[in-house]
């Protein structure tokens, strides 16, 4: 009797049944362990954070997105925000604050001062940090309108403000003359002198224009002099007129210098001269009110009006670019020979009007 036979199973019939038995992995988890492979080789991952997708997961690419980052914060604070805050007024209708009975002149002084300082925030003592650090044109234009107004105080501390110019100085313009003549650039600390804070720059100009407010309340009561003499106009113009020549002969001295078409500058000394003219424009018209019976007894008008209209392009110039062209052939313009013209043109109309009056005094 023969034995039953065994069953046979092909060996590869075998091993494909057993395979066939094991779970076949579906593409959702397929995924998953392609992105649990990922994590672990070192690549990026999904973000899992703000700060993940921002600067990235990598030392590298943090490092490169980080130094992007700051490059651009220091662009936009010192470039956009500096730009945003730089403001240049040179309008030739700006009128003063006045008071009744004052002095027109005295009021302008007061009125620009309260301007720079409060409404527009002064400029040339910004310090380092701040996002003005390299954008001087606006300081100095302020530094401009600056010495156009101590001087000026200085004539009527001097002249103007004390009868026939012999009596005693008027307290309050004695202590605007001093204060005008604190540095434009001196912020918190002045460590040339101490190293310890010190009063600013604008606070001392701001006390200023209260002592000019003062005077000219104290001359709108009768208790105060001003004296519309022409020996007192005669003195004040010619002080301008230092002041005037003296800014021309830099722009005569600078542009034979034949320092570049953009040469860093050029714009310091437009802006500065700008800030000047601007404001012994509006000095010489608020003059023209208060010495109007001067002016008109002596003839003069229309040189003055004259006067007024040389100032008056000289400080309202605004290129986009100051330019100082090496020469007439150039394609370019030299922003500083036109401003010079008009400012030597007012000087020898502020001239006319100084020897028209000595000769009738």
């Amino acid at each position: 009797m023969k034995a039953p036979a065994r069953a046979s199973f092909p060996v590869n019939e075998l091993r494909r049944g057993t395979s066939a038995l094991r779970p076949v992995p579906n593409k959702e988890d397929q995924m998953e362990n392609d992105l649990i492979i990922r994590h672990h080789s070192g690549e990026d991952g999904p973000p899992g954070s703000l700060s993940g997708f921002v600067f990235g997961r990598k030392p590298k690419t943090i490092l490169k997105r980080s130094s992007i980052m700051i490059a651009a914060a220091v662009a936009l604070y010192f470039g956009g925000l500096g730009t945003a805050l730089q403001r240049i007024d040179a309008n030739p209708d700006f009128s003063p604050t006045t008071v009744e009975n004052g002095s027109h002149a005295v009021d302008m002084v007061a009125s620009l001062i309260e301007r720079e300082v409060d409404t527009y925030r002064w400029a040339p003592n910004d310090p380092a940090f701040y996002p003005t650090a390299f954008h001087d044109n606006m300081g100095n234009f302020q530094r401009g309108v600056m010495r156009a107004v101590s001087r000026f105080t200085l004539e009527l501390e001097t002249q103007i403000g004390r009868l026939n110019g012999t009596s005693a100085i008027d307290r309050d313009l004695e202590q605007a003359a001093g204060l005008l003549q604190f540095p434009t650039d001196v912020w918190l600390f002045d460590f040339q002198q101490s190293i310890l804070p010190v009063q600013p720059a604008d606070t001392q100009y701001r006390a200023a224009a209260d002592a000019l407010r003062a005077y000219n309340a104290r001359l709108a009561a009768g208790q105060a002099a001003f004296e519309t003499r022409p020996d007192a106009l005669v003195l004040t113009l010619e002080r301008m007129l230092g002041e005037l020549g003296a800014r021309a002969a830099v722009i005569e001295q600078h542009t034979q210098q034949d320092s570049g078409l953009m040469d860093g500058v050029s714009d310091d000394i437009f802006y500065f001269n700008k800030g000047l003219s601007y404001a012994t424009y509006l000095l010489v018209r608020e003059l023209g009110r208060d010495f109007d019976r001067v002016i008109s007894t002596m003839g003069i008008e229309a040189v003055w009006a004259q006067t007024l209209d040389s100032l008056r392009q000289a400080a309202t110039q605004r290129p986009l670019v100051v330019l100082n062209s090496s020469g007439e052939s150039s394609i370019f313009a030299n922003h500083l020979h036109l401003q010079g013209f008009f400012m030597k043109r007012a000087l020898l109309q502020l001239d006319e009007v100084v020897r028209v009056l000595r000769n009738t005094r």
